[in-house]
């Protein structure tokens, strides 16, 4: 197997990849580096989340940037500030011999003044979410003139989250450019259009088949009715003892109302959402690192970029609206050549997005049992009784405690004893669990493997109807747009460009507030002070009195219906 050494890499950088205990590049970085070391060719990496990617590109940059010159020269932009901290931690690694080198995260939600200071002091590579990094070109505290490399991380991401203008704007305030590399878990039609018109003849580096899910996961659906989906999560995480997992929710609110009631419940657990300030979402983190907590409950936007090994079980409390976001979930789990499990909640309804998304990861996903509540106290009693036998005894002084022990326990039993330590245990479950119900949806067999499998073309018919509702939900939009009528209505907002926002964060704004889909809007019109937000009428109210009377920054919003002004 070919080595760091061989690569081309300067030797102060393979000296710490040495002491990093890395000695044979990944893929992407055995196929990326040396093209990337050129400096002068432009370059689009396709390979999944976990794959090595952030050494294929910051190896390059801290071998082609002059650690003399106190001025930035390569600038990383990446969706999430989770992302941004994570890449300059691994780039802070990989200098550990150049000490000259400095490297500066710029992200939302922490003291824009402090990072203003850092870059004041010197700093060579930028690594920066898009939001943050624009505020700070219009400050005019960061001078992108000189910079000579741009590596756009999660470029599918980004553009997921509406980044695409932002992502254009930085572009064009990078006029020295010498070479822009794009990495992207996979290649959707905008990310071509962005590659063309600022990319100059890209060397395109792919690394497995795109969208393929990683074969060392075991993928897994559980068919249940919509009310039961949370005494279906509780089952599945008390029959699995030994799980380390993130559960991915759709909304900030699913995500904090779950993880309260896993908390009473008495389960290790904390969510990741857009509402936690950057201390507290880096609290959130360590804990769970740390494996202080057993599970983190996540929406979409706010794990990407998270990367902590050895999770075992990545569980879909829904399926995610897009299919594509299903293979980065499940790519949390199953890294580094270890095996995980990804598990999916759904309702009969449903299944037929399963067909889909087995196609996109080309992978089955097997439809399994909700376990039942003896099966669950079977598993934890197993799961007991190994780890009693794995309590290490050999550092206390239990012996002098076994004259005690013995006149204590003489008249009772060896099967007495047990049957007591299991019921201290064991109480609790047992109870819980004395008289639950089967929570598997057995009523309604069309989501079995046997009769989907002899039922595609009713699937293939129901995803024609649901892409037709699509297609005519686009084509009212449009007819709205040009005539004023249809299903969509304007909403009025007394916050615009002066508020710090652009398309992107104010979409990003309302739907947080809201917890509604970006589905259900349509074109945003933003004026210095106002805006105008298209949306389906049917959603109109559930976006007003989510966002009328709050506060912005000590303001307070005004939203109402346009047409009622």
């Amino acid at each position: 197997m070919i080595t760091f050494s061989e690569l081309g890499l300067d030797e102060k950088l393979v000296k710490a990849t040495d002491a990093l205990g890395f000695v044979n590049p990944t893929t992407i970085q055995e196929k990326a580096i040396p093209i990337l070391l050129s400096g002068t060719t432009d370059m689009i990496g396709l390979a999944q989340t976990g794959t090595g990617k952030t050494a294929a590109f910051g190896l390059p940059l801290l071998q082609l940037v002059d650690e003399k010159q106190r001025n930035a020269q390569a600038l990383v932009i990446c969706p999430t500030r989770e992302l941004c901290m994570q890449i300059v931690t691994e780039i802070e690694l990989f200098k550990k011999f150049m000490p000259g080198m400095n490297v500066v995260a710029v992200y939302g939600g922490t003291s824009i003044s402090m990072q203003i200071r850092d870059i004041k002091r010197g700093v060579q590579i930028v690594v920066a979410t898009p939001g943050r990094l624009i505020d700070l070109i219009e400050r005019k505290a960061i001078n992108l003139e000189e910079i000579k490399y741009v590596v756009l991380d999660e470029a599918d991401e980004m553009l997921n989250m509406g980044f695409q203008e932002d992502i254009e704007f930085i572009l064009q305030n990078t006029p020295k450019k010498e070479s822009t590399w794009l990495f992207s878990a996979t290649m959707p039609p905008e990310i071509r259009k962005v590659s063309k018109k600022y990319m100059n003849n890209p060397q395109e580096v792919t690394v497995g088949k795109m969208n393929t899910a990683n074969k060392n996961i075991d993928h897994q659906y559980f068919v249940t009715q919509s009310q039961h989906r949370y005494e279906t999560l509780k089952r599945l995480i008390d029959f699995n003892p030994g799980m380390y997992g993130i559960i991915f929710t759709r909304t900030k609110m699913d995500a904090q109302d779950i993880a309260s009631k896993l908390t009473r419940e008495g389960y290790d657990i904390d969510a990741l959402h857009g509402d936690l300030s950057q201390p507290q979402r880096d609290k959130v983190m360590q804990s769970f690192r740390d494996k202080t907590l057993q599970l983190l409950i996540a929406t979409d936007v706010a794990a990407r970029g998270i990367d902590v090994k050895e999770i075992t079980h990545v569980i879909n409390y829904e399926l995610p609206d897009d299919t594509e976001v299903y293979t980065h979930r499940s790519g949390r789990t199953g890294r580094a050549g270890s095996t995980g499990i990804c598990m999916s909640i759904v309702h009969a309804r449903e299944t037929f997005k399963l067909r889909s998304i087995e196609r996109l990861i080309q992978s089955t996903i097997l439809k399994s049992e909700v376990p039942t509540g003896k099966d669950v106290c079977r598993k934890q009693f197993y799961h007991f009784m190994d780890k009693l036998l794995k309590v290490d005894i050999s550092h206390g002084n239990y012996d002098s405690y076994l004259p005690m022990l013995e006149e204590k326990f003489a008249d009772v039993t060896k099967e007495e004893i047990l049957k007591r330590v299991a019921a201290t245990e064991f109480d609790r479950f047992l109870k819980y669990y004395e008289n639950s119900e089967d929570l598997n949806l057995r009523e309604q067999r069309r989501g079995d493997r046997r009769e989907i499998g002899n039922d595609r073309g009713n699937d293939r018919g129901r995803q024609r109807i649901d892409s037709s509702r699509d297609g005519s939900r686009g084509r009212e939009r449009g007819s709205s747009e040009n005539s004023g009528g249809g299903n969509t209505t304007r909403l009025f907002v007394n916050l615009g460009t002066k508020d710090g926002f652009y398309k992107s964060s104010f979409l990003q704004f309302v739907l947080d507030m809201s917890d509604l889909k970006k589905e259900v809007l349509g074109r945003i019109d933003m004026k210095e002070m106002n805006s105008w937000v298209e949306i389906d009428k049917g959603y109109a109210g559930q976006m007003i009195k989510a966002v009328d009377g709050k506060s912005y920054k000590g303001r307070r919003i005004r939203m109402n219906d346009a047409n009622s002004r």
